[in-house]
């Protein structure tokens, strides 16, 4: 059992909890097949992948039926931990990398996780549709994260917080921040106002609206 991810969101259900203890075992026979999470991590997957990715649940609750494109998504975090947390939400997954995108279809469907569609494909190809959040983790720098999303974000808002992009990263940020443009609004969070692990020290969530 997620005993970590569980001392943070004490009032997951059976259910969810399943699904995210099941993550476990499904991510190590994964990655015997396919370098999906490095491998001095992958015997800390609850804390430093599942526990990170709900890092975003600590900033902001997802309406339903609201609609979350991860961008550059890997394996699959952080939208499917957020996924079988809102379950009533939808959560978009897109990666280049078609052997990653492999795995986060095998991982939803033996979880039965029917509030996540994936794509392979680079996030400049998605046309026609909008979300009101883009997440995603280590991928790129905010100014080129804005840059390719900007244009996703939906206008029409459903949370009390605007809609926008939400970020995880590490380190100092404060020249990416920075670096974006004078119009945009930003907020760096530090994980470790929500986590107490050493490993969220230098860990942070980015939201900047859209």
């Amino acid at each position: 059992m997620v005993e970590l991810v569980s001392s943070y969101f004490p009032k997951l259900t059976d259910q969810q909890l399943e699904q995210l203890s099941a993550l476990i075992p499904l991510y190590k026979e994964w990655n015997e097949q396919i370098n999906v999470v490095s491998r001095k991590d992958i015997d800390n997957l609850e804390e430093r992948h599942i526990l990170h990715s709900l890092l975003i649940a600590k900033f902001i609750r997802f309406n339903a039926n609201a609609t979350i494109l991860d961008l550059g998504c890997g394996g699959g975090f952080p939208g499917i931990p957020l996924a079988i947390l809102f379950p009533d939400t939808q959560f978009f997954l897109i990666d280049a990398r078609a052997k990653k995108i492999k795995v986060v279809e095998a991982i939803a469907k033996s979880l039965g996780l029917t509030n996540i569609s994936y794509a392979h494909g680079r996030v400049e190809e998605i046309k026609g549709v909008k979300f009101d959040f883009v997440i995603t983790r280590a991928v790129a720098k905010l100014e080129v994260l804005m840059t390719w999303c900007r244009k996703l974000i939906s206008k029409s808002h459903k949370h009390p917080m605007p809609n926008g992009l939400i970020a995880l990263k590490g380190g100092d940020l404060a020249e990416e921040i920075a670096a974006l443009g004078k119009g945009d609004y930003v907020e760096e969070h530090k994980a470790s106002k929500y986590f107490a692990e050493p490993f969220f020290e230098e860990k942070s969530v980015i939201y900047v609206q859209g």
